[in-house]
């Protein structure tokens, strides 16, 4: 009897430079390699919401100088965003899901609660806009040590404006804070191992984690 791999929503999340997108492209390989129907699809997303926000992000496009106003701002383009990633019906989360897709991403909400959140009152704000959104059916969240952050992140051809010592540290505490109390699947990665380490990791998680289910029709 045939079988296949029930599709999946997984998610990476960590701060800048914690080798999230390097796992998710690894994974994204692995089940090309298994023939696992599979799509990598990061947030910000391709859509027309998400280039506006990669553009904030790199500096070329400037509404404010007031970061908590950027913040708020930044918050809602993510929330539109990501109703966008989700619910599209061109290429949206569940549409490859539903189609028996496995889908990758880098970021969901969880990165708007780490990011756009440097008190309490924005954490709870950004809390209330992005309550809908359902849960992921895994998230990897790779913890780094900001200094080595920075460090790979200087490396870089261009920094983001998120991308110093003070927004990271604030990011970090605020991932701590978000999976001490998250009750989904999850399973927190020393991002300070080797990429393949960290990969191989994933992969057993993976393997324990996943269900098949038999073929439709098949005997």
């Amino acid at each position: 009897m045939q079988r296949k791999t029930q599709a999946k929503f997984i998610v990476f999340e960590g701060i800048d430079g914690s080798g999230s997108s390097t796992q998710a492209e690894l994974l994204y390989q692995y089940f090309q390699r298994q023939k696992i129907p599979a799509v990598l699809s990061p947030e910000p997303s391709n859509g027309i919401i998400g280039n506006l926000v990669r553009e904030t992000l790199r500096q070329r496009l400037r509404f404010t100088t007031d970061p908590t106003q950027l913040n708020r701002q930044l918050a809602y383009l993510f929330a539109g965003d990501r109703h966008d990633h989700l619910y599209n019906e061109i290429d949206g989360v569940f549409k490859q899901l539903a189609a028996g897709i496995q889908v990758i991403t880098t970021r969901y909400y969880f990165s708007s609660l780490a990011y756009n959140a440097s008190n309490a009152a924005e954490y709870e704000f950004i809390y209330r806009l992005n309550q809908d959104f359902p849960n992921p059916d895994l998230v990897f969240y790779f913890d780094l040590p900001v200094e080595v952050a920075l460090e790979r992140v200087q490396r870089r051809s261009h920094q983001e404006i998120y991308e110093t010592k003070t927004k990271l540290t604030q990011v970090r505490q605020n991932y701590q804070q978000i999976f001490q109390t998250y009750p989904g699947n999850w399973q927190q990665l020393d991002a300070t191992q080797p990429p393949e380490t960290i990969h191989q990791k994933i992969l057993q998680t993976i393997a324990d984690y996943f269900v098949t289910a038999p073929e439709s029709g098949s005997d």
